[in-house]
């Protein structure tokens, strides 16, 4: 037995972060178990911090190539993805510098290597060279996270055929691919290989996107991506997959063949609970293999706690910090309030989307009156200064209190945007109102000014 601790964490992403700084930060002896060998996770590896910092470097690119004033000068740039997968590199390896000093700093030992069960309270850890030691905690977090789902009839050894995971690994000189699944990630990376001039085939088995958000926000980015060039297919199942020499060629259930230099499947994602013999704790995850918690994060074992992408939605980077930071403080026994079920949604995008609260959908089915605030960025003096006019802003508001309900987003920076009304959200009546934004002055010129203008062009409604 290699030590016992007070709490021991299962992977070091977002939720094993917050967990374990939380208690450590405590005074409780803690350590961690990471199979990859550097820590971060999916999200700082394969997720979250490569395909942002992909994004950004994208951005860039086209910046400079719709520049008017490097246009006349002749100047164009052009990039393949290894070059622009350069910039993620650096941005992941100063992630992992900086989130190891966190564990260094307060002795928290990191021990390499996949975690297997031996019992409730012990885990063996064991080493790609075939060493194994186990480990004893009073408490354990399991923060294993997720990884993209693999149908069995998918080869995804097959060198065009690609998940969220891989695809940024691709070194193939690209004209086009056909993007299988249109939630989150699919979207993202439409718009990404699009920017890139890709011609970008995105195939949805539901009615439209993104169902989940607002309508006015959908529609908006479903024209947007349309308008780039972007070819949407609704209602659409695939067959069966055909990788060849020289593609791809998906079929479809309609009967449609579509062919392009490479498919990413971006279709669903897996809890990462399996491999970890869960079966000598009695906990028993679901089909997909997220694990099932009560409302403080505990599993069927009280001791044995879960959080992050392994338990299913959210699955946000920083809805996992604060469930794994709350966790510990269930384990302490501290009041630190329960993570709030009102987290912003960031959809990275181009332009980006952000929500927070109700929409419209849901306020009418629920008969709440409320009334909507709008503005256009186009309108706005710090959108046309920077040029990134495209995108609005709408706040929904009860039409008696005022109270805000909702806040949707859709532009550049909209993901920062939102936080500003989710300040106010957060505050009790009177204070969530409508008219702060109204009585508020904001700097000139803004984005942030977008809050003034919608909440006066509501609030001109009610008159």
């Amino acid at each position: 037995m290699d030590g016992e601790y007070d709490v021991l964490v299962i992977g070091t992403g977002p939720g094993g972060e917050g967990a374990a700084m939380q208690a450590v930060k405590h005074g409780r002896t803690v350590a961690v178990i990471e199979r990859d060998t550097q820590i971060g996770g999916s999200c700082t590896h394969r997720g979250t911090i490569p395909s942002k910092a992909l994004r950004y470097a994208i951005f860039q690119l086209t910046e400079v190539n719709s520049n008017p004033l490097f246009r006349e000068k002749g100047i164009t740039v052009d990039f393949m993805l290894p070059d622009l997968r350069k910039k993620a590199k650096s941005v992941i390896d100063q992630q992992v510098r900086v989130r190891t000093t966190f564990y260094d700093r307060n002795d928290v030992p990191i021990h390499t290597g996949s975690a297997r069960f031996v019992d409730a309270h012990t885990v063996e850890v064991c080493q790609e060279d075939g060493g194994k030691h186990q480990l004893r905690g009073k408490h354990i977090v399991i923060a294993t996270g997720a990884r993209p789902y693999r149908p069995v009839h998918v080869d995804f050894t097959h060198p065009r055929v690609f998940d969220s995971d891989t695809i940024l690994q691709c070194n193939l000189d690209l004209k086009s691919i056909t993007i299988y699944g249109a939630g989150v990630i699919g979207c993202e990376y439409a718009s990404m290989f699009r920017n890139l001039e890709m011609k970008v085939n995105l195939i949805n088995n539901r009615d439209r996107l993104l169902d989940f958000l607002d309508e006015e926000i959908v529609d908006a980015l479903s024209y947007h991506l349309r308008e780039r060039g972007v070819v949407i297919r609704h209602r659409e199942d695939c067959d069966r997959v055909e990788p060849r020499d020289d593609g791809v060629v998906l079929h479809l259930k309609s009967g449609k063949q579509i062919k392009t230099d490479i498919l990413l499947w971006a279709a669903g994602r897996t809890g990462n609970s399996d491999n970890m013999n869960l079966e000598a704790t009695g906990i028993v995850p679901d089909s997909r293999g997220n694990i099932l918690v009560n409302e403080h994060f505990q599993t069927t074992q009280p001791h044995i706690y879960a959080v992050g992408d392994v338990i299913g939605p959210p699955a946000l980077a920083s809805a996992a910090y604060s469930q794994g930071r709350y966790a510990s403080s269930h384990i302490l026994g501290t009041a630190v309030p329960r993570p709030t079920l009102e987290i912003p949604t960031g959809i990275y995008t181009s332009p980006e989307i952000s929500s927070l609260g109700k929409n419209e959908r849901e306020l009418t089915e629920a008969k709440i009156p409320y009334e909507v605030g709008h503005t256009n960025f186009r309108s706005l003096a710090r959108a046309q200064i920077t040029g990134r006019t495209v995108g609005m802003l709408k706040i929904l508001f009860h039409r008696e209190t005022l109270e805000i309900l909702g806040i949707h987003c859709f532009g550049a920076n909209a993901s920062e945007i939102i936080h500003i009304g989710q300040a106010v959200m957060a505050m009790p009546l009177p204070h969530n109102s409508l008219l702060y934004f109204v009585n508020t002055t904001f700097n000139y010129p803004t984005m942030a000014e977008a809050y003034r203008v919608a909440a006066l062009n509501g609030y001109n409604r009610l008159l």
